[in-house]
């Protein structure tokens, strides 16, 4: 498992889970805590975000789809010209497969995140009607 998957593994399994040893009272000051933790971020995320990308359209999602697609596209197609003769692949062969799946992963994580951005109001999404 790439390092990318195992992170996003670990982040979307975090969940808040009282200890049993505290008593109600402190798990709802934890609670409490842990809502402001998520709004200063919240709001971080509004400010910062929106300022930086401006607002999202389609042409911009879609370019950045393309260019997913085509890192995938690219690294398949490298990995299976490697393999053509049946020879093992060359170490050269190996580090150019995984640089082209570096790409893919990155562009994939990027259109992830920029869909979870538009989502989650943090970019403001520019319709063409």
């Amino acid at each position: 498992m790439s390092i990318v998957a195992t992170r996003m593994q670990q982040r979307s399994g975090e969940h808040f889970e009282p200890e049993a040893s505290l008593d109600p009272q402190a798990q709802r000051q934890l609670r409490a805590h842990l809502e402001q933790i998520d709004f200063s971020a919240f709001a971080a995320n509004n400010a910062i975000i929106a300022k930086t990308l401006g607002a999202i359209d389609i042409a911009q999602v879609q370019r950045l789809a393309v260019a997913a697609a085509q890192a995938r596209a690219q690294w398949v197609a490298a990995a299976l010209s490697a393999t053509q003769s049946g020879a093992p692949p060359s170490s050269a062969q190996i580090m150019q497969i995984a640089g082209l799946r570096s790409a893919y992963i990155e562009l994939s994580e990027a259109y992830d995140g920029l869909r979870r951005l538009v989502e989650r109001g943090y970019a403001p999404y520019k319709s063409k009607t």
